[in-house]
């Protein structure tokens, strides 16, 4: 059973989502939940996915709490309720019959000639040549080389976000709760003189994938859920799923198939 008595709201800056918090806020008063800044047993994201992902990176990836969202933007594939659901969900919650999946996030190192950075990620890393020309990547699984990568860049997403940026790029979607990584090529070059992978490619959750940048100056461009950082004289980028899971709350009747459905295709 799961208990929940500490709730903290993530709620986006706009009215839609502010007048919906203020509901939100007052049914879980009413039913006995205390509305708090620290310390939560369960954060709520109120908003599009962009707020399940600030929830998410503001705790600090925290294992501890739980996570749910509430639709108010467009498409909220990470978000588990609408308006509708409220009520219900409150109900739920009170009576501790919500279920939990366990998210894997993904871990990243970023080896530079002088020092070593270290990052999480809900959704996927992006690497690119840091002028925006052609970038060339070493890649590497488990010290096993892939290929000498040619084009516009790559994209390394977990499992919860191959329906994010990575379905752009013509990525696979992969279940929430398998942790792997998927290595997507964004435009890579494919000719007599370059031959890349077309397609993405998906590796379990025992695999790292290690790029490489093969140019002279080895500046990149790395985005991480969004947040842009510029590293010089990179030696290796590391990508691999470690430990570190989140725990989001589900309706009894969530099912990823139905929501693909839903989300995408209707």
């Amino acid at each position: 059973m799961i208990k929940i008595s500490r709730i903290k709201l993530f709620v986006n800056n706009n009215l839609k989502s502010k007048k919906i918090s203020d509901i939100v806020k007052s049914k879980l008063k009413e039913n006995g939940f205390k509305i708090v800044s620290k310390n939560y047993d369960l954060g709520i994201a109120i908003g599009g996915d962009g707020a399940f992902l600030r929830m998410v990176k503001e705790s600090s990836f925290d294992s501890k709490c739980y996570y749910i969202g509430i639709n108010t933007g467009t498409l909220g594939f990470a978000m588990e309720l609408g308006f509708d659901d409220i009520d219900i969900f409150i109900k739920k919650l009170t009576l501790g019959e919500l279920k939990c999946e366990r998210i894997g996030i993904g871990e990243i190192e970023i080896a530079c000639k002088d020092n070593i950075f270290k990052h999480y990620t809900l959704n996927e890393i992006v690497l690119r040549e840091q002028d925006l020309n052609t970038a060339r990547f070493k890649v590497l699984i488990n010290d096993e080389l892939l290929e000498n990568y040619v084009g516009d860049g790559l994209l390394v997403s977990t499992s919860f976000g191959s329906t994010a940026y990575n379905l752009s790029f013509g990525g696979s979607i992969v279940y929430n709760t398998f942790h792997t990584l998927q290595l997507t090529p964004i435009a890579p070059l494919n000719s007599k003189s370059y031959r890349n992978l077309l397609n993405s490619l998906i590796v379990p959750d025992n695999k790292t994938i290690s790029m490489r940048p093969e140019v002279i100056s080895k500046n990149i461009l790395v985005s991480i859920d969004g947040d842009n950082y510029k590293y010089d004289d990179v030696l290796r980028v590391d990508t691999y799923m470690g430990n570190k899971e989140i725990k989001i709350l589900r309706m009894n009747d969530y099912d990823m198939i139905k929501k693909i459905n839903e989300k995408f295709l209707k």
